[in-house]
């Protein structure tokens, strides 16, 4: 059984990996697609890949003044440059990690196959006056050898940068192609070396290599540095061109192109080959970068006759085919591997179905206990805070009974001496009506903790609704708030709990001003409340919007006993207005008001009371 899921885990994992890298390039975008609109006057950082000749070190030295022009001349983008050899380009511009490319022709041709690039621009040599070809093979060996043609190199030794260089490999073989030599067993032995180009004649000069197949000009790069000496070494079928100054043994190619990811918006593009084209010879760009500037890019004409003599497309042979070039050849083992895989795959697919249903029933029993858990805590809190509730309500009956008695006698007093027109009056008799209040909602908390219902009283509900504003006036005042009111009729009546209606209306307008006052906008926003009642098929809705910080959590959440996102909150607000809006018949509702079309505003909280009438 092991041994099955083991032959089936090993070309899975193959194929895994391979299906997870295709998925990474198409789902991690370059960083310039992964702007909104509103970010457009951002900086967008880009990654220019060049081919480490030389080196790192010495490749960011050679191309970073580029980059820096580019982010002078390109508005919003700013450029790095990033030393790669072949391999490591073609990955990181499969992932999405570099965005442009600085390439020879063949090496771009064979991207262009794989990966959606355009050809921005040819750069020009810094010699030859100039010429935009100058890509090309020298075949070095030493002076003191006995190889003088290219036959004389049959059968021997050879290193190179590496099998995809146009000019360290490529353009060699295709010399040798055209004189009618086979390619394949030409060399007895051929080492590629990658980055950078030093040893390789170092490899000749040493005698560890025969010949050496390095890029046009890296022979007289190195003399005059140098770090070689002239006399030591000799030019097999030097072709160089009239007005050269280095010595190739081939044909020569365009030079090295300025491509981009076709994922770089065009006006970007279009920017970078405008800059490009644009850089003087003499720029510090250009000098330092060892050329004289850019040019439009050049015909690749060359570089697909060349590939198309070598036949390079033809030899590479997909994964698919190989495998089963490989069971034809080995058909007993072959195709009893592949009847194995299969059953092995059958078993596994088996062993997970069956794991699945049992991690399924395991998830859904953790749920239930967690649930459990969660309603057993709930319903002790409950008890808890009933006992609590009935003892408060039983202290706080005397003092508000008090007040009552106290404000009446001076009442009395004030309607016997002054009149009942005196400011005194007044004021005494709104502490009479709020004390009363008070006590009714006292009476109305103890017996909603002790499941008792409160008695059906008739009123209207614009009434109840001035109450609370007036109760609110003062709060509105010190939090700079602007209210506005669309109240569609004032002889609406409802029968049930008057003090529970009111206490929902003064809950729902207090949460409004903590969000307003949690909001850290700026000095110039107007805080806003609009309250909004009409009727709809003989239905109260009573919309109440506030433009303050909104909804943090979802809208079931917050009707949820004991759930508060205030710091100091009992999270009993909603929940007990929840429940003597359920009472009337009707549901409380909360929403972000950019999700209410209906909304005067997008920011902010919305609570919708719908309460059905009752003829």
């Amino acid at each position: 059984m092991h041994f099955g899921i083991l032959l089936w885990l090993i070309p899975t994992l193959l194929l895994i990996h391979s299906t997870v890298s295709f998925a990474l390039s198409d789902a991690i975008d370059p960083v310039v697609e992964q702007q909104s609109p509103k970010d457009n006057l951002a900086l967008v950082h880009y990654r220019v890949a060049v081919l480490a000749n030389y080196g790192v070190a010495k490749s960011i030295e050679r191309w970073q003044p580029l980059m820096d022009y580019l982010t002078k001349r390109v508005p919003r983008a700013s450029f790095d440059v990033v030393p790669l050899d072949f391999n490591q380009m073609n990955q990181q511009l499969l992932n999405g990690q570099v965005q442009f490319v600085v390439t020879n022709p063949g090496h771009y041709f064979n991207m262009s196959s794989d990966f959606p690039i355009s050809w921005l621009a040819t750069m020009k040599s810094n010699q030859h006056n100039g010429s935009t070809f100058a890509i090309g093979a020298t075949i070095i060996v030493r002076n003191d050898s006995s190889f003088f043609s290219i036959e004389d190199l049959e059968g021997h030794s050879v290193v190179a940068s590496d099998p995809s260089a146009l000019g360290g490999y490529q353009a060699a073989i295709g010399l040798i192609n055209s004189k009618e030599y086979t390619t394949n067993n030409f060399f007895n032995k051929v080492t590629f070396l990658g980055f950078p180009l030093e040893p390789l004649i170092y490899q000749v000069r040493d005698g560890t290599a025969d010949i050496a197949i390095t890029p046009f000009c890296t022979l007289e790069q190195m003399i005059d540095q140098g770090y070689i000496d002239a006399k030591d070494f000799r030019v097999i079928n030097d072709a160089t061109p009239a007005g050269y100054d280095c010595a190739v043994s081939t044909p020569l190619y365009p030079n090295w192109s300025f491509a981009s990811s076709d994922a770089v918006p065009l006006t970007v593009r279009t920017d970078i080959t405008r800059a490009l084209l644009s850089i003087s010879a003499t720029h510090p760009a250009s000098v330092i970068g060892l050329n004289r500037g850019w040019a439009a890019p050049i015909s690749q004409f060359e570089v697909i006759k060349l590939f198309k003599a070598l036949d390079i497309e033809s030899k590479k042979i997909p994964v698919m085919l190989q495998v089963w070039q490989w069971i034809k050849l080995n058909q007993k083992w072959g195709f009893g591997l592949v009847g194995f895989f299969v059953i092995a795959t059958i078993y596994h697919l088996w062993l997970e179905y069956r794991f699945r249903q049992k991690s399924e029933r395991l998830f859904s029993s953790e749920r239930q206990l967690k649930n459990k858990a969660l309603q057993f805590e709930r319903l002790q809190s409950a008890a808890i805070l009933g006992e609590i509730g009935a003892g408060l309500a039983h202290e706080l009956n005397q003092p508000i009974a008090a007040i009552t008695q106290y404000s009446e006698g001076g009442m009395i007093e004030q309607a016997n001496n002054i009149g009942i027109d005196s400011k005194q009056y007044q004021l005494l008799e709104k502490i009479h009506q709020q004390s009363i209040r008070a006590g009714e909602i006292v009476h109305r908390i103890r017996g909603l903790l002790q499941r008792k219902n409160a008695e059906p009283t008739e009123f209207y509900v614009h009434e109840q609704l001035m109450i609370c504003l007036e109760l609110f006036e003062h709060e509105f005042k010190s939090h700079n708030i602007k209210l506005s009111t669309q109240l569609t009729s004032t002889d609406i009546k409802l029968t049930g709990d008057k003090v529970g209606f009111c206490q929902v209306l003064m809950n729902v307008l207090k949460n409004a001003v903590d969000a307003m006052s949690e909001g850290t906008l700026s000095t110039k926003h107007t805080n806003r409340i609009l309250i909004d009642l009409h009727i709809v098929d003989n239905t109260i809705h009573l919309k109440i919007y506030d433009n303050g910080i909104g909804l943090s959590c979802s809208a079931d959440e917050f009707k949820t006993t004991f759930f508060s996102t205030k710091a100091e909150g009992l999270g009993l607000g909603l929940a007990i207005c929840n429940d003597v809006i359920m009472l009337f018949g009707g549901q409380i509702n909360l929403s972000k008001c950019e999700d209410d079309p209906d909304a005067p505003w997008q920011r902010g909280c919305r609570v919708l009371i719908d309460i059905p009438l009752k003829y």
